[in-house]
């Protein structure tokens, strides 16, 4: 694919997420009248899910035809040009009115992200980064932490059902054990976001899934940071345990989070 074609996509990646984030804030103002339903414990879905993710494929398929979409209401498979939809990532914060909520959008080129998008329509920040060329937040370069002390670190710890509670609570003992102080504010796609920006110190969840995440890798490494290979194995399809964080408490991180 030509330098221009990648760059009409990182285009596209933040002007969809800002008209789906606008979609997302309206039903936000009036989620007294949306619907929610559960796809399985503390799993929420509304109605503005759908809505969204629909928005955003339409809006890729149109000037894209020849692209794959992956969204985390619709599905997909991998392809060698394929975008990755979250159209809501913290759901549950949506659903009950705490404005911590987001648009995650990747876009991935033979299994290296090129481009990704993650916007809050509450605060209106824009999270975009390019593979090589930087990441930037409403038009701010961000960068990582220069935090190299592990007992003034502060690193959010994401969860979810599909590990059991002893783990995480195993998980959360380990890193507060070696110092650090921890947060879990409910959207991974933002912790990692946070992350990159240096508001968050690391981030780690022992599963999550590619559309909560494939943005925020992006970001992370682009403003200095590093993760682990969420890809390894059938990462993609199946999802896989992150840890991400900035350089000067990497080893500490690493030995605390046991997450490879």
């Amino acid at each position: 694919m030509s330098e221009a074609g990648i760059e009409a996509r990182h285009l596209a990646t933040m002007a969809i997420a800002q008209e789906a984030g606008d979609l997302a804030r309206r039903h936000f103002l009036d989620r007294d009248a949306m619907a929610i339903t559960f796809k399985g414990p503390q799993d929420w879905l509304t109605e503005a899910d759908r809505q969204v993710e629909d928005l955003v494929t339409g809006r890729i398929r149109a000037a894209f035809p020849g692209d794959a979409c992956v969204g985390e209401e619709s599905g997909g498979t991998e392809a060698g040009s394929v975008w990755v939809i979250d159209p809501i990532d913290g759901t549950s914060n949506f659903a009950r009115g705490v404005p911590h909520f987001c648009i995650s959008i990747a876009y991935m080129r033979d299994r290296r992200i090129e481009s990704g998008a993650i916007y809050n329509p509450i605060t209106g920040e824009m999270f975009a980064a390019r593979r090589g060329r930087g990441a930037w937040c409403n038009g701010r370069t961000m960068k990582v932490s220069a935090i190299a002390d592990f007992k003034r670190a502060t690193i959010e710890l994401g969860w979810s059902t599909r590990r059991g509670v002893a783990d995480y609570t195993a998980l959360l003992t380990r890193v507060v054990g070696a110092g650090a102080s921890f947060r879990r504010a409910g959207s991974g796609a933002l912790g990692m976001a946070y992350v990159a920006d240096g508001r968050n110190d690391g981030y780690a969840e022992l599963h999550i899934n590619v559309w909560d995440v494939l943005a925020g890798i992006l970001m992370v490494v682009e403003a200095g940071g590093w993760t682990n290979d969420f890809l390894a194995g059938d990462g993609f399809a199946r999802g896989n345990a992150i840890l991400a964080g900035a350089p000067g408490i990497k080893k500490e991180l690493m030995a605390a989070a046991a997450i490879g």
